[in-house]
């Protein structure tokens, strides 16, 4: 079984505790688990993000990763969204991969993608806890936001989302569990496609390819969870074994995620200028979107 936890946290609360990027809600009585993204820049995977993402999954290793059944009985669902409207999460820090490449710092790069890995490895074994785990997209999941998605037991997406890894308009690809993750649920073909055309799709053409699990409709997305979960509260032992069983026939290893994500960095060190700058214009215009959207609120 994957180790998971610092174990220097036992029993301490976390829904009190004081984030700056995530907002966290424990539902005792509905045995579930909310942790949205809430960043006040750009939606992406940044370092501060991803420190405070630790702090969650390393509570609930250090609280509830023990046999099944052997400890509280409050924890049965974690779900993962973001309180950014209109978005999910737009993916990379690319403004630290154009630094890092101009700078031929390819320790960083290695550094950044390892961290992502880790935590990705972390969300595809439930924490090493007897739970299942949701994704939960309201907006665009992009890139390494689509990535993450990808990760848990159940995607659920809301109608008017769209999600899809545009890397390869600025000659890369998504290193951080895309290849790994669609692999496993589409087949090589259909995940390098994927992955060399850079299309974004809809969150009901993903629903007929079988990629995102539970499809609802805007506005919908927290409701349909709730549901979903009260209904098969009765079959919830079988569920979870079902996604056990899934990751021992079909297993996603940190040392495969490790090795892909090394080939993700050495090839950011190849990319021109040309593809730099395209990358630094994609940031603009996430954060030109990111102004816009937050301005009235």
């Amino acid at each position: 079984m994957p180790q998971f936890g610092s174990g220097d946290q036992f029993g301490l609360p976390i829904v009190g505790r004081h984030f700056e990027e995530i907002i966290v809600r424990h539902d005792k009585s509905d045995q579930m688990f909310w942790c949205f993204m809430n960043q006040r820049g750009r939606p992406s995977y940044t370092y501060s993000l991803g420190a405070e993402v630790q702090e969650v999954q390393d509570w609930i290793a250090d609280n509830y990763a023990r046999p099944a059944n052997g400890g509280p009985d409050d924890l049965r669902y974690f779900i993962c969204g973001s309180k950014t409207p209109g978005i999910y999460n737009l993916g990379g820090d690319l403004r630290h991969f154009a630094e890092c490449i101009r700078t031929r710092d390819l320790a960083a790069m290695r550094k950044y993608a390892e961290t992502c890995v880790r935590m990705q490895f972390a969300n595809a074994n439930a924490f090493g806890a007897p739970i299942i785990t949701m994704a939960l997209v309201q907006g665009d999941a992009l890139g390494g936001g689509f990535e993450h998605a990808l990760a848990f037991d159940i995607l659920v997406a809301e109608r008017s989302a769209r999600l899809g890894l545009p890397e390869i308009v600025f000659n890369l690809f998504p290193g951080m569990g895309a290849y790994s993750f669609l692999l496993r649920r589409v087949g090589r073909k259909m995940a390098e496609q994927f992955i060399l055309e850079g299309k974004i799709y809809s969150a009901e053409e993903l629903y007929q390819l079988g990629i995102v699990d539970i499809l609802a409709e805007d506005g919908q997305g927290e409701a349909a969870i709730i549901d979903y979960c009260q209904r098969n509260r009765n079959r919830f032992a079988a569920e979870r074994a079902v996604y056990r069983a899934r990751r021992v026939a079909d297993p996603v290893e940190l040392d495969e995620l490790m090795r892909i994500t090394t080939v993700w960095a050495e090839t950011a060190m190849t990319l021109t200028d040309a593809d730099v700058r395209k990358m630094e214009r994609l940031a603009d215009a996430q954060e030109r979107r990111i102004r816009r959207t937050l301005s009235p609120i």
